[in-house]
């Protein structure tokens, strides 16, 4: 099988391959810088909330809670509750 995947590699770079190849490395490329980028970003909004006395932690969990659908949120708050209580309701 990984007999299979070497040739196909070797077919794929036969052709217009090497160009398309080029192509989506240089995409993934721009595509890493971009995300860089929008760290460096967030990085600094986060360094601008913490100076002026936000909990930069609690902010990264609310950015993740309103991601998620209400209805899973509140299933995982009740499964939550249900856990704490069987330990003894931390």
């Amino acid at each position: 099988m990984a007999d299979d995947a070497s040739s196909l590699s070797v077919d794929a770079l036969n052709g217009a391959a090497p160009g398309r190849l080029k192509s989506f490395i240089e995409r993934i490329e721009r595509l890493e810088e971009d995300k860089a980028a929008i760290m460096e970003d967030l990085k600094e909004v986060f360094g601008e909330a913490k100076g002026e006395g936000f909990d930069t932690k609690i902010m990264r969990k609310v950015v993740r809670l309103r991601k998620q659908d209400k209805a899973k949120r509140q299933e995982e708050e009740a499964i939550l509750d249900l856990y704490l209580s069987a330990l003894g309701g931390l």
